[in-house]
């Protein structure tokens, strides 16, 4: 079974490696969409060429990041590629089976087989803590190690499934205004723009009923937190409704939780989803 993960880019060096070692371990295969990275991420994830990595398209930047953009390239892109299963992820998650009895190549495939078509995974994010801030370092998967369960909603991230055919979405009109919205003369096979790339859409999706894993390291330290969200140009249309506080949040708003608010990871199959927080802590909104 050929799966690819489709992963956009901008800036990773810190992530790239390890991000591509995860996936090969797995039996995953990387298709990589850079958005003109200015740093090393590019010459990094280019000696994966005799591993896992399949592709690498240059997105251009136009000086902003635009989410829609990128969504709409990997729903073509996905649309071009030859595989059984996709996976819409970034380079700071971590995608990982139910337990570590099998890979993930091996999880999908056992999934498939019992006729499901799509998967999500149960977030856990991993944060510097104020007693330990800083994990800006190759290992810093190993360093840091406390975590919070994560899940606005269910599903939250269901964006792995199994490739599917060129059709129509429900409805005529429906599809009509997709189709006029994206500037585009015929409808993907999936919708990733709806919910932002977090769940996908299609007709006839079957959701396999256990969730999987993923590990998201959202920053490294607090500075790389305003490095990401306070120094980055987002597009205006997008900030509100897609990005959130990611987009809005001033540098003094930034804050890393103590470890009395984490849990302590023991090991991917001791990841705790009980009570999962629906709110960030990286960022305390101020109140008037």
């Amino acid at each position: 079974m050929k799966i690819i993960a489709i992963i956009a880019s901008y800036n990773e060096e810190r992530f790239i490696k390890a991000c591509l070692e995860h996936y090969f371990y797995h039996g995953i295969y990387v298709y990589l969409l850079d958005n003109q990275s200015t740093d090393n991420t590019v010459n990094i994830a280019k000696t994966y060429f005799d591993k896992n990595l399949i592709g690498l398209d240059i997105i251009p930047r136009r000086g902003k990041f635009e989410l829609k953009k990128q969504l709409l390239a990997k729903e073509k892109l996905i649309d071009k590629l030859e595989a059984d299963w996709f996976i819409h992820a970034d380079v700071d998650e971590f995608r990982l089976p139910p337990d570590s009895s099998e890979t993930l190549a091996q999880a999908i495939e056992r999934v498939d087989k019992k006729g499901y078509n799509a998967i999500n995974f149960m977030e856990y994010t991993f944060l510097p803590v104020r007693e330990f801030p800083h994990h800006e370092s190759d290992d810093f998967q190993n360093t840091m190690r406390w975590y919070y369960p994560f899940a606005p909603q269910h599903p939250h991230r269901l964006n792995a499934w199994k490739k599917q055919p060129l059709s129509q979405w429900p409805g005529f009109k429906k599809t009509v205004k997709e189709l006029i919205n994206n500037r585009r003369c015929r409808a993907a096979s999936v919708n990733l723009c709806k919910n932002g790339g977090h769940v996908i859409e299609f007709n006839g999706i079957r959701p396999y009923p256990i969730d999987f894993k993923m590990r998201h390291y959202l920053v490294l330290s607090l500075e790389h937190a305003i490095q990401k969200y306070v120094l980055k140009s987002f597009d205006s249309k997008e900030a509100s409704s897609m990005h959130g506080w990611r987009a809005t949040a001033a540098a003094d708003e930034f804050l890393l939780p103590s470890v009395e608010q984490m849990r302590y990871y023991q090991g991917d199959d001791a990841l705790d989803p009980n009570n999962p927080l629906k709110e960030h802590l990286i960022v305390q909104r101020k109140t008037i």
